[in-house]
């Protein structure tokens, strides 16, 4: 891992160059690091770089602030691109990271080849639910929501079927700062893009969990209807769909990425 001072952070990323002229970069989900892209990895190494990163407060990513935007967060991204000096890139970003993609789409587009989003929306939840989850994990730790996180992210059937890996994440959930996740969370919560979307003029695919019950179907559809260049495609999973389904979300990129 590497690490960078941007304007506002130390920012701990990983460049993968695996000799290709197209690099994807990948904008993780709240309460993760960058280890949540592993598995899809071998996959997308046949055709780009990749390039991983931690938002602020996020693994190794240091943050100064208590509240954060989606604005601030995306340029955090130009900022590392421009230190890497990569003009032109391929992005995907789930939930959260799907709100930074959103938000470089309608800011930054000339930065952007394709943009992929995933089990994201245009608006996710609303600032009460939010504040309730900040309350929460400031009054008890980030250890106390691991049992409804764990069910928010992974299917019943996904859960079973893979203790060792649902614990390996929700492990990396609980050693993130809290000020970064609570700050993040406020970011997530002040963010709505439904109004904006029309701008948003960069191909767009949009990938939707049919059992995501965080940033359902509907949620996909709607950006979808909403921006001028996009496709959506489901996969049989809940929230974190990359890791359920890493060889067939990759896939997916690959194929957008290629027509």
């Amino acid at each position: 891992m590497l690490k960078v001072q941007l304007t506002n952070f130390i920012c701990n990323y990983n460049l993968e160059n695996f000799g290709h002229e197209k690099t994807l970069i990948f904008s993780n989900s709240l309460g993760t690091n960058l280890s949540m892209w592993e598995d899809n990895i071998d996959v997308l190494s046949h055709q780009f770089n990749i390039l991983r990163y931690d938002k602020r407060g996020h693994g190794e990513s240091t943050i100064h602030q208590d509240k954060v935007s989606i604005a601030e967060l995306g340029n955090d991204v130009i900022e590392l691109l421009n230190y890497l000096k990569l003009d032109k890139v391929y992005f995907c970003g789930l939930s959260i990271g799907g709100l930074i993609g959103q938000w470089l789409g309608i800011n930054h587009p000339s930065r952007f080849e394709k943009i992929v989003i995933s089990n994201t929306a245009a608006k996710i939840g609303n600032e009460e639910g939010w504040g309730a989850r900040v309350k929460q994990v400031t009054e008890n730790g980030l250890g106390s929501i691991l049992i409804p996180t764990a069910e928010r992210w992974f299917s019943p059937d996904y859960r079973a079927k893979n203790p060792d890996k649902v614990q390996e994440i929700l492990h990396h959930f609980k050693a993130n700062s809290l000020q970064g996740y609570t700050a993040c969370c406020y970011a997530v919560a002040a963010a709505d893009f439904r109004e904006q979307l029309y701008n948003l003029d960069v191909p767009l695919l949009i990938i939707a969990g049919i059992q995501d019950e965080v940033t359902t179907l509907a949620d996909g559809k709607f950006i979808q209807k909403h921006t001028p260049i996009a496709n959506l495609v489901t996969l049989d999973a809940a929230h974190l769909s990359n890791v359920e389904h890493p060889e067939e979300f990759a896939k997916h990129i690959i194929h957008f990425t290629e027509h």
